[in-house]
């Protein structure tokens, strides 16, 4: 049987995030969402705050169930809404020991970056792109 081979390209989206929560209501940060097939069960989200650059890792799946119904019970939780101008958004409720930070990106911004990471990676397929030996070495170098 043929193995699925290794794809090496990533997803990403670049997107301006507005920042709904804490001091500023209005406030937009830069924000991208990547996708490496290296990590075939996650993505990231970097955002540049005020106080610098923020990098939040969580479960591809979880964004992608977002995108339809409430999604998360821990440090992220994800679902769809409309922005107070009407638009299908997704918000991204973000939470630390530092504070709570709750972001909205375009709906279909965030479902065109799921589709093409099912096309870097497809569902059932992320077994096949774990590279258990570089995570092996990795963990018994630290």
């Amino acid at each position: 049987m043929d193995q699925p081979s290794r794809r090496t390209a990533t997803a990403t989206i670049h997107v301006a995030v507005p920042f709904i929560s804490g001091v500023s209501q209005n406030e937009l940060l830069e924000g991208e969402l990547v996708f490496d097939p290296a990590d075939p069960y996650a993505v990231t989200m970097h955002l540049e705050a005020r106080s610098g650059a923020v990098v939040w890792t969580f479960a591809r799946e979880l964004l992608a169930d977002g995108i339809y119904q409430p999604s998360g019970n821990g440090d992220v939780q994800i679902w769809p809404c409309l922005s107070s101008s009407g638009e299908a958004v997704i918000i991204i409720e973000l939470c630390s020991p530092d504070g709570t930070a709750v972001l909205q990106a375009p709906s279909r911004a965030v479902h065109g970056f799921v589709a093409r990471t099912h096309d870097v990676v497809p569902q059932g397929e992320e077994s096949v792109h774990l590279r258990l030996d570089d995570m092996i070495a990795q963990l018994l170098a630290d």
